[in-house]
Order: structure tokens, then sequence, then C-alpha cells
């Protein structure tokens, strides 16, 4: 089931998201320059280590170009392959544009940041002793995901899907989309052993729930959650579920 859009209309223009999508695009280029010891060596330079962000272990020799502090920042704009990239920037620019309506463009900016970091240490936590490290959106854009789901749950989504061979696009309600995604997170973090490399469930699942959190935090006060939307699906005339008559 892979989302396409949504019917949700927003009042702003979300220059934020769309700025973290074009720095996403900007260093998976770079990326794309780098030679293959050379892409190793940028992973374990600008990715999460969690030995080394929870002061277990340290890098090689020449390695360690910023704090282990400041990976978490970094690894949040660089991703393992194109598959990764496209389906990180999918979901944010499906999401991110209304919770950044919600909240305003700066406001929007440090959840998206403190979302990501709780998600890495989320992930670290789970693992503290590894040596693997961890880069991509996706903690970040987990915590967008769980805001979104508290705020317009009853927003179509497009999604496409295959029945068998035969491919289909339908609507679903957001919080079964986004509850669905949550519940996959969750079993795989399950059967998968922290240890092994691969997804970051942790990360996923930490960033979900920091978002749930961190919503009521920085959302506008004007802004209620669990909005029924009023506008007409997909392209046709769109009014704000949440603006207030005067």
């Amino acid at each position: 089931m892979l989302p396409l859009f949504d019917d949700n209309p927003r009042n702003t223009i979300p220059y934020v998201s769309w700025t973290i999508i074009a720095l996403c695009l900007a260093v998976f280029v770079w990326q794309l320059s780098l030679s293959d010891a050379e892409m190793q060596s940028a992973v374990y330079q600008y990715g999460v280590i969690p030995a080394r962000l929870l002061a277990r272990d340290e890098l090689a020799a020449g390695l360690e170009t910023i704090p282990a502090f400041a990976t978490v920042l970094t690894s949040m704009f660089m991703h393992g392959d194109l598959y990764h990239l496209a389906y990180n920037m999918l979901f944010l620019w499906i999401f991110g544009d209304n919770i950044e309506d919600s909240m305003g463009h700066l406001r929007f900016l440090a959840f998206y940041l403190l979302c990501g970091i709780i998600a890495a240490l989320a992930q670290a936590g789970l693992d503290p002793n590894s040596p693997i490290p961890m880069i991509g959106a996706s903690g970040a854009i987990s915590g967008v995901l769980g805001g979104y789901i508290l705020l317009h749950p009853f927003a179509n989504i497009r999604v496409f899907f295959l029945i068998i061979i035969i491919p289909m696009i339908i609507n679903i309600p957001a919080a079964l989309v986004l509850g669905l995604w949550f519940a996959g997170q969750i079993f795989n973090a399950a059967v998968t052993p922290p240890d092994q490399a691969g997804i970051a469930f942790g990360a996923h699942i930490g960033g979900f729930v920091a978002g749930l959190i961190l919503i009521n935090v920085f959302k506008r006060r004007d802004v209620p959650i669990l909005q029924r939307p009023l506008s007409k699906p997909f392209g046709r005339e769109r009014v704000s579920p949440w603006r207030r008559q005067s």
C-alpha cells in the first residue's frame, strides 16, 4: 500500500518541508558523486552510530570529523539508496505540509528536528553498543506521521496497491493508513534483532510516538486535534478544516 497524496487543504506554503526535501536531494546527488569507499566513510562520519553517540566507542583515526552529537542532525539528510530517498520524500511531501501549516515554519522545523533526535536516541537505546551507522530522514518523518494521525485522522489518503496482479487506487482514511504503517513498524521491530543491519524500526517507533506527544506542544492553539475535513476531495474547491469564523 503506497500513499500518493491526500485531500487535506493548507493555508500556507510549506517552505520548510520543501527546503528539507531539496536538501535531502542535494545531499543524495553529492553521495552519488562519491566512490564506494568514500560513501562508506561518509556514512560512518555523518551517520548516527549508537556506540559512538552514547560514548561507548570511538571512530577510527581520520573519520571523526564532527562531534558525535552532531551526527544526529547530519544523518537526517543522508539516504542509503534511491528507493530510501524517494519513499521518505514522498511521505514528507504528502504529510509535511499540513503539519507545517498547523504550527508555522520555525516551529515545524524545531518539531521535525526534535522528532528526528528522539528517533535516533530510541534506536540507540535498543542496542547502545551497536557499531552500525544509521542514516535517513525516516525518524523525523515518522514524527510528522504521528502528528498527522492525531490532527487529521479522517483525511482521505489516495493509495496505490495491488490485489494479486490488479493495480488499484482508492481513498482510505489517514487513521487507517498510518495506523497500519505504525503497526507494521511494531511488528517488524519485534521480530528483527536490534543488532541486525537494515531498517531502523526503533527509530520509526520513537519518532512516531514523539510526534503524537509533541504535536500538542507545537501546534497553534486554534488548531484542534481529530479534525474532520470540510474540503471537497482531490482538487475541488478547498476550505480550511480548522479556520474559525470571526
